[in-house]
């Protein structure tokens, strides 16, 4: 469900938002429209705004875990977790966590990866949100699902700041509610 069809239409942080993501064309490879969230994390504004509707959609619902995926939920699931009153918890790309970890395995929209997470990160029941700068193909926040899920979490929503309106990787994510505050732009919306 897109932010704007959830009681944010019209609400002019959406489009800051959205205007101030660049896109690079043909990165990682030819024919990928890529959507650099780096230049939101410059625009004091739009990144505040966009932690500030993620914290608003999710106080009061007894999230106790944010899992951000590596990278780019790194940059938005501490401050929505510290907001909030959650620990934050890092999902990983393998041989990056001290300890003992599980680990998943998941398709990209151009290519394949693993998460990890360690085994003491969560416990059985607590509520889960998963956080990422964006949705394609629903891969990578399937591979969190699974890892939080197998651990004995409660995944109540998974959550991107970018993503397709037609999100191929929908069904992949076991009904869990996907909410995000933006679609991606194309080139010719940056001029």
């Amino acid at each position: 469900m897109f932010a704007a069809e959830n009681g944010l239409k019209g609400d002019p942080r959406l489009q800051g938002i959205s205007q101030a993501i660049r896109v690079v064309p043909h990165f990682p490879k030819p024919g990928i429209m890529f959507q650099d969230i780096t230049t939101l994390l410059l625009d004091h504004k739009a990144f505040k705004d966009t932690v500030d509707i993620f914290v608003d959609r999710y106080r009061g619902m007894n999230i106790s875990v944010v899992a951000g995926v590596e990278a780019r939920g790194f940059m938005f699931g501490p401050s929505i977790a510290l907001s909030i009153g959650a620990k934050f918890v890092p999902l990983r790309k393998p041989r990056k966590l001290p300890g003992e970890v599980i680990s998943e395995a998941y398709d990209l929209e151009y290519g394949t990866d693993c998460l990890e997470m360690q085994i003491d990160a969560v416990k059985t029941g607590e509520r889960a949100l998963v956080i990422d700068d964006l949705v394609a193909t629903g891969g990578t926040l399937s591979a969190a699902i699974r890892l939080l899920e197998r651990m004995g979490a409660e995944v109540v929503e998974c959550a991107c700041v970018v993503g397709l309106r037609e999100v191929k990787g929908q069904r992949r994510l076991d009904g869990k509610p996907l909410y995000i505050l933006v679609e991606p732009r194309q080139l010719d919306d940056c001029f």
